[in-house]
């Protein structure tokens, strides 16, 4: 009997240690890398693969926007991975909303301050940032844009996908099924905290991909992505446009109108697509309770970026601009894809710091 136990003890650290292993293996992961900083420009794809491990424990400094949903809590799970992946320290930082870019810049500065060697930034503004960026940049610390888009050219690189497309393919899987010619479906949008550089690249490519069917966007909401903010902004268009047919817009939007759409008794007339991915919009896609949402493998352009601030640090060759190519999850496909790319580990809780 104790030789029983101890065999399955061994088994049970060794099962353990497989999958921590098979964690860690996220690469190599194809990727496209574009020629410059701008979104329009030529790009092929590659199997990325990082350094093994860094040459010293490197001190990165991450700021993100918020930790109120779980796409931020899938960067948080990628960058906090690959630091322990590789070795270095990490100090992770939230400001708390979109609201708070002077809580933002103050904390990376703080942070600078303590010894950053680099920067990883999930930015809250696309242009707000920009004279941090310069001043960092004088200092010889790389910056790292990853997520959310920085408009300064002094950004060291990006880690990032193009949010228009991630827009963009939200609506062309609405024009798939509302092609040009037949009733307008009605649409109410949600694309989340005016400012923010995502926010604007989504709502362009959304609103310039629903121009080729059948679509009218009847109302345009911006808004925090906060779940009461966004269940506020819901309440209000569904009481100016009752006859509206699909529900479009942020995880948190799409997440909160699940139950909103139940308790008012509208499943059967209102859809809803998110246009990127969640662990709620993945649960409200297999129950059919949301029709699709791309994703942009969050989890890897976390590790990505992680990987870029060590190249950098150490003199060696780094991509300047390179994201995971986007694919839309719907029914067909929800429970084959790779999950581990675009969500954190269930039970997952939020990590602030890597010693």
């Amino acid at each position: 009997m104790k030789l029983s136990l101890q065999l399955a003890a061994g088994a049970a650290v060794l099962t353990s240690a497989s999958a921590i292993a098979l964690a860690a293996d996220w690469y190599p992961y194809k990727i496209e890398v574009w020629d410059s900083f701008d979104m329009a420009s030529a790009r092929h794809s590659m199997d990325y693969s990082p350094v093994e491990k860094a040459a010293a424990k490197h001190k990165i400094c991450v700021s993100f926007p918020h930790m109120k949903d779980d796409y931020w809590l899938a960067v948080d799970y990628g960058v906090i991975a690959e630091a322990k992946r590789t070795g270095v320290a990490m100090q992770v930082l939230e400001a708390g909303g979109y609201t708070e870019l002077n809580k933002q810049i103050s904390q990376i500065e703080n942070c600078v301050a303590g010894g950053a060697q680099a920067v990883i930034i999930g930015a809250i503004s696309f242009d707000g940032l920009n004279n941090l960026v310069g001043q960092l940049a004088d200092k010889k610390i790389p910056v790292i844009d990853v997520i959310n888009g920085i408009s300064s050219d002094k950004v060291t690189a990006k880690s990032l996908v193009s949010f228009g497309e991630m827009g963009g393919k939200a609506g062309e899987y609405l024009v798939k099924l509302h092609p040009k010619g037949g009733t307008p479906a009605k649409v109410a949008w949600f694309p989340g905290p005016a400012g923010a550089g995502w926010v604007e690249a989504g709502n362009t490519g959304f609103t310039t991909a629903v121009k080729e069917g059948a679509i009218e966007v009847v109302d345009t909401k911006y808004g925090d992505t906060g779940k009461e903010a966004q269940l506020a902004l819901l309440e209000d268009a569904l009481t100016a446009h009752p006859d509206i047919n699909y529900i479009v817009g942020t995880a948190v939007t799409a997440e909160a109108a699940m139950q909103l759409v139940r308790d008012r008794g509208l499943e059967d007339k209102v859809k809803i697509l998110s246009y990127y991915f969640t662990p709620g919009v993945y649960e409200g896609i297999k129950r059919g309770r949301i029709m699709a949402a791309p994703t942009d493998s969050a989890v890897i352009q976390g590790r990505v970026a992680v990987d870029q601030a060590v190249r950098v640090i150490e003199g060696k060759e780094f991509q300047k601009h390179v994201g995971p190519a986007l694919y839309v999850i719907d029914s067909s496909n929800v429970n084959n894809f790779d999950r581990d790319s675009s969500l954190a580990p269930d039970g997952f809780k939020p990590e602030f710091s890597v010693e």
